[in-house]
């Protein structure tokens, strides 16, 4: 008997979330898993379970690489305000090419499976709180430092540049150069601050 093949988990579940990424779900084949992994289905089936279950840990690691990229643009030296303009500037510091255009994978599967697969609808609500919740940290920071008036609602502006991240996220997926992407950004929170909008390109 042969020894069992070997390969690279991580790598192995990046090539397929880029397969996810790229059709969706229910698009993705386990022929294209196959394809593009190079495995053979029992390969698959040994390693993840099958396919739901595959795409499940592939989002949850998705989630916990957000939430990181997140909490390194938000926290760490500076002013909280500062932090703030940057992410906007350039939505969570996502700008290459190709995975702006996709959009978020988490969005895009709550899009698709949301209102019956409740583990993913579930996993977005989580993922999106911990979001919202640094995003209100930094107003309460930015409200601290005397950027932001002490009559500011944290939880509600929190919200509000929630809402304004989402939107840059679709207008990416819409094929938006990603520099106009963050032209948006950076105005609308120009906007909310109360500032004169620089409307450069």
């Amino acid at each position: 008997m042969g020894r069992p093949r070997t390969f690279d988990k991580q790598e192995v579940l990046r090539i397929a979330r880029d397969e996810f990424w790229e059709k969706g779900f229910e698009a993705t084949t386990l022929d294209d898993l196959m394809r593009a992994t190079g495995l053979g289905k029992g390969s698959l089936y040994a390693a993840f379970g099958d396919k739901r279950q595959l795409f499940l840990e592939i989002l949850e690691a998705y989630s916990r690489w957000r939430l990181e990229g997140v909490r390194r643009a938000l926290t760490g030296e500076g002013r909280a305000i500062e932090r703030l303009r940057a992410f906007f500037s350039v939505g969570d510091g996502d700008t290459s090419k190709g995975l702006h255009a996709r959009g978020c994978l988490l969005v895009n599967s709550t899009t698709e499976l949301g209102d019956r697969e409740p583990a993913v609808r579930k996993l977005s609500r989580l993922t999106y709180g911990a979001v919202e919740d640094m995003l209100v940290d930094a107003v309460s920071r930015a409200m601290a430092e005397k950027d932001l008036p002490a009559s500011t609602d944290a939880r509600s502006f929190g919200r509000l540049l929630l809402a304004v991240a989402q939107g840059m996220e679709f207008l990416g997926k819409t094929g938006m150069k990603a520099s106009e992407v963050a032209i948006v950004g950076r105005e609308t929170i120009a906007r909310m601050l109360g500032e004169r909008p620089s409307l450069r390109r």
